[in-house]
């Protein structure tokens, strides 16, 4: 969700969901490992804001297009953004590939997710990112699909508008009945959700949003309720929600197992 249509007020704290498959793991930044049928999915967390030497020190591993792109940013804050958040994708995929961060190649869908070039087709690892305001989160996947969405929790004076028009009628009627004190974090609960499961997808935006179902209230585990005419257990999608840092919420949803295999 771009922060540039929707106007922040006031700020709520969250509360991160509990997950019992949520398991904190040694990385060099923080991270998770969500077990999910047949493997694990790893999750990692990083904050972007960073002291300008270190942020000139993580430039230098970007590619050409990268620091044109980074150089056309009009504010600082979001120049250095784009390059930490670049940069420690890079590092992060690089680790997992024994490569160095600046020899990573990346090449882009129909739909502008990120994927790795043909030249690193046999390690067959899938990512995806995201971040909102200073948090960024990787997710990253052997063989299967995946799309992860973090968004600051906070209180949008047009969120019923948002929702009307973007969630499904059955989100939608589920967003209505929370407490009023409950709305933002259910929101942001489905919103990220949402956002998710079309990254995964690749489709972003172009995918119409009432064509799935997803769970929102808080407290509640996060779930694909409904794809089209299937219920979720049978969507060949996975779920689940976490919280990278106080008041954000992120998403993360992978391929079923037999479903990356069949492709």
């Amino acid at each position: 969700m771009s922060h540039n249509r929707y106007e922040a007020a006031t700020r709520m704290r969250t509360r991160a969901p509990s997950v019992s498959d949520i398991q904190l793991i040694a990385t060099r930044v923080p991270g998770m490992a969500v077990s999910f049928e047949g493997g694990t999915v790893e999750v990692v967390s990083v904050r972007l804001d960073c002291e300008p030497a270190a942020v000139g020190e993580l430039a230098q591993c970007l590619s050409d297009a990268e620091r044109q792109r980074a150089s056309r940013f009009a504010f600082d804050r979001d120049r250095r953004r784009f390059i930490v958040g670049r940069a420690r994708l890079r590092h992060l995929l690089a680790s997992r590939l024994g490569v160095p961060p600046e020899a990573i190649e990346l090449v882009y869908g129909p739909r502008c997710k990120p994927a790795l070039s043909p030249g690193f087709a046999d390690l067959d690892l899938r990512f995806n990112v995201s971040h909102s305001e200073d948090v960024a989160v990787y997710a990253f996947s052997r063989g299967r699909e995946i799309g992860v969405d973090v968004e600051a929790v906070r209180e949008l004076r047009d969120a019923d508008d948002i929702a009307a028009r973007f969630f499904s009628r059955r989100e939608n009627e589920a967003y209505r009945a929370l407490d009023p004190r409950a709305k933002p974090l259910g929101f942001f609960n489905c919103w990220t959700r949402k956002e998710a499961f079309i990254k995964a997808l690749g489709d972003g935006l172009y995918h119409p949003l009432d064509r799935f179902d997803v769970s929102l209230a808080p407290g509640e585990p996060a779930r694909i309720l409904r794809v089209d005419d299937a219920p979720g257990e049978d969507c060949g999608w996975h779920m689940e929600a976490f919280s990278p840092a106080s008041e954000f919420v992120a998403a993360v949803v992978v391929e079923s197992m037999h479903q990356g295999a069949s492709r």
